[in-house]
């Protein structure tokens, strides 16, 4: 397996995009548009809040001003040329003109900019028969899916990607100092130790190179993990995906020596029948005991569930749904629901083609997730309701890429909501603190009691019941209880697996003006998970604490562990 491809082993029409494009950002000169510009500015700013609307009113404005060749200035230009406005003094920074023009408000509304990486092209010890296997991406993933083309395009080089992506979010208008970064690529635990170690190196360089290039090479994993600590743009979560039966007691402490936060697991189904039929070379047993050691590791737990897979039919997706919440081994924190697709080349397409597979039809897909969606609890997140995967690559069945979009008008249509997290963040909405309240939303595990921190919206607010910022704490029934068996450092300490407060991502230090970040809340949080463990009779709380997070922690009374960071519950 080749770490990084050299630049003659990239498609051609990969690179010939990529320059195009590239090309299109290094002709525009702001200072050569400045008049232009500065027009369009005055017009945003003097737009009052109220008639604001963020799909037509900067559109508008566009439309009356454009370029001399009569296109329309694109968000990426109008960032540029505001920073060039401001740099020369013609105009005073603005936050209210940065949050109109910047390009893609949802990708950092949750607080974080999320740096997604592809490893490079390896086998996968699975052999699930739905299962894509193209030859020039990872196991499971598809040359033109978007993430996919960018990793191509840098030849799967960690550093190269993660610069990119950091520098593509701070083009745009995006503070992208607090980075959640998120390595894909199917099996990560598959991947030698050497590459998994470099490549979460490299990564960590690139971070650090964002703010500081000559930070762009360390002499080992722990040093760029040093320098991460107070560097500009700081890692605040890590991210990788596995399968449930390559997660061992070795693995667990491998993943946070490598600073991981947040483990994605392909469980696809808590049926062992539909698991075998798919060949997924695991049963529901190992879910459990990889649950189990991850949740009692202090791991945030992110499941991938996969419907209308071979053997299923909706009354079956419906009662295999239900067991996510119902088996306390289970309980996820975050959740994927990838419908599954039909893909050429699969064992699967060979068996719709032999008339044994049958893709659902969209009104039953639509039917089932809206059936379930309502049962989520509050403690769980549902990230994705559909893959990216390209339509034409799906040979039947449904295509929808606004799936997620018509589940819900199809709740409206019903008259209830969707019980998940996602559902109910305050996102950019600006609140004040007598405006929320905190609730505990308390549930069991089969090793550990959780506790679900969340400041909400209350009365006070126009739509109470939004999210503002949550954090867990997880409580082992005892000492010894699965990870803390070989985790001494732990061994009968409380947990904090994750401490999230919502708003537009903003510098280290900025200042809120309303937004939920930078108001205290993540301490206020802190110490209520402090009162309960104290309460529930814990005299020592630990927290699964990212690189870069760790100045915040230690500001909090948490010190450096080997693995952790701990403090006093008093």
């Amino acid at each position: 397996m080749k770490r990084v491809l050299a630049p003659e082993e990239i498609p051609a029409d990969v690179l010939e995009k990529a320059e195009a494009w590239q090309a299109r950002r290094r002709n525009f000169d702001p200072a050569r548009e400045a008049a232009t510009l500065y027009a369009i500015f005055q017009e945003v700013r003097a737009v009052p809040e109220s008639e604001w609307d963020e799909r037509t009113s900067l559109q508008r404005i566009l439309l009356r001003h454009p370029k001399q060749n009569r296109e329309l200035y694109s968000k990426a230009n109008l960032v540029a040329g505001y920073r060039h406005l401001v740099a020369e003094g013609d105009i005073e920074a603005d936050p209210l003109i940065e949050k109109r023009i910047r390009m893609k408000p949802m990708r950092t509304q949750s607080g974080v900019a999320p740096v997604t990486v592809l490893t490079a092209p390896a086998g996968c010890p699975g052999k699930c028969i739905f299962c894509p296997d193209d030859w020039r991406m990872p196991k499971s993933y598809i040359y033109d899916e978007p993430g996919c083309q960018r990793a191509e395009r840098d030849g799967f080089d960690p550093f190269k990607q993660t610069l990119g992506r950091i520098q593509s979010f701070e083009s745009i208008g995006h503070d992208a100092s607090k980075v959640e970064l998120l390595i894909l690529g199917g099996t990560w635990s598959a991947y030698s130790r050497d590459y998994r170690e470099w490549f979460v190196q490299r990564c960590f360089d690139a971070m650090n190179a964002a703010g500081d290039p000559s930070l762009g090479t360390s002499a080992s994993l722990a040093e760029a993990q040093a320098r991460n600590v107070t560097a500009r743009h700081r890692n605040v979560g890590l991210v990788i995906e596995t399968r449930p039966d390559w997660i061992t007691p070795e693995e667990i402490v491998h993943l946070r020596k490598l600073g991981v936060t947040k483990v994605q697991i392909g469980v696809q189904s808590l049926d062992d029948e539909i698991l075998a039929l798919n060949k997924r070379g695991h049963d529901v047993e190992a879910v459990r005991r990889a649950l189990g050691l991850l949740r009692t590791a202090g791991f945030k737990l992110h499941l991938h569930w996969m419907p209308n897979l071979y053997g299923a039919t909706p009354e079956r997706d419906r009662a295999d749904f239900a067991r996510l919440f119902s088996d306390p081994a289970i309980r996820p924190d975050e959740l994927k629901i990838y419908p599954c697709s039909l893909i050429a080349g699969t064992e699967l397409y060979e068996r719709y083609l032999a008339g044994e597979y049958r893709p659902y039809s969209e009104e039953e897909l639509v039917a089932l997730l809206a059936d379930v969606k309502p049962t989520i609890p509050p403690y769980t997140r549902v990230n994705r309701l559909f893959r990216d995967i390209p339509a034409h690559h799906i040979q039947a069945g449904v295509k929808l890429s606004n799936l997620r979009q018509i589940v819900q008008e199809e709740l409206v249509r019903r008259g209830q909501r969707c019980g998940c997290i996602r559902c109910h963040e305050i996102r950019r909405r600006e609140v004040r603190l007598d405006q929320l309240e905190l609730r505990v939303y308390s549930y069991a595990t089969d090793l550990t009691q959780e506790h679900f921190l969340h400041f909400v919206t209350n009365q006070r607010y126009p739509e109470p019941g939004l999210i503002a910022g949550f954090l867990r704490l997880s409580l082992p029934n005892h000492a010894q209880v699965g990870s803390r068996a070989f985790l001494p450092e732990i061994a009968g300490h409380a947990m904090i697996r994750e401490v999230h407060v919502y708003g537009p991502a903003l510098g280290i230090g900025a200042e809120s003006n309303g937004q939920p970040q930078h108001a205290g809340l993540g301490t206020q949080l802190i110490e209520a998970a402090r009162r309960i463990s104290r309460e529930a009779g814990f005299r020592r709380i630990s927290v699964i604490a990212a690189t870069g997070t760790q100045a915040y922690y230690a500001a909090r009374g948490f010190e450096r562990g080997e693995l952790y960071m701990s403090g006093d519950t008093a």
